[in-house]
């Protein structure tokens, strides 16, 4: 089995997680895509994160129209920070046999070397990072070894510019976000209060 791991705050989730897994499922025939709600991202400072249920609940509603996503909750039971290579010796565990696929934007590409065990997580999966300008790559000489750059593969997604940081700005500011977030989100949204 093809497995992706896409992991993220999803504080709140919107359109461009939603097409930017989808494009990478489709490039590179995924069976099964797990997404994964972090409960403290260890590389980022989040003002205005929502709950835990809410974010889980959220990711779920996003993607339930389509069979080969299903939404884990791995980490959001995890006390404490919240490390990809934990994640990944967990997913190896429960699936074994499957080939991972970790997905990332291309912007995490730049201080992938400054996570967590970076060079056993590149031996465990293949590193699929979005890229939203053809022909880019960043500089990964120095960073990484020859054999770690063969595990780091750039895929070329459609542009959607769109930020979890700017639809809580608008929510909170009561601005559209028509076409930025689903609408079984905003409803979930409205209806508990999220991000006033």
């Amino acid at each position: 089995m093809r497995l992706g791991i896409f992991g993220g705050t999803f504080n709140p989730p919107h359109m461009g997680h939603i097409r930017l897994v989808t494009a990478i499922a489709d490039k590179l025939q995924l069976d099964h895509v797990l997404i994964i709600p972090a409960s403290v991202p260890p590389h980022k400072h989040v003002l205005n994160l929502a709950r835990s249920r809410d974010r889980f609940e959220m990711c779920r509603l996003s993607f339930e129209g389509d069979r080969r996503f299903s939404v884990s909750d791995t980490e959001l039971l995890r006390v404490g920070k919240s490390y990809t290579y934990d994640t990944l010796c967990e997913i190896k565990k429960k699936y074994p046999d499957a080939e991972l696929f970790l997905i990332v934007g291309s912007d995490m590409l730049a201080t992938f070397d400054e996570w967590y065990r970076y060079h056993d997580i590149l031996m465990m999966c293949t590193l699929c990072a979005a890229s939203r300008k053809p022909g880019f790559v960043p500089e990964l000489e120095g960073k990484f070894t020859p054999e770690e750059i063969e595990k780091i593969k750039f895929i070329e997604i459609p542009v959607f510019e769109v930020s979890s940081t700017l639809i809580r700005r608008r929510l909170s500011e009561r601005e559209s976000t028509q076409g930025l977030i689903s609408d079984k989100v905003r409803d979930y949204i409205e209806q508990k209060g999220l991000y006033t």
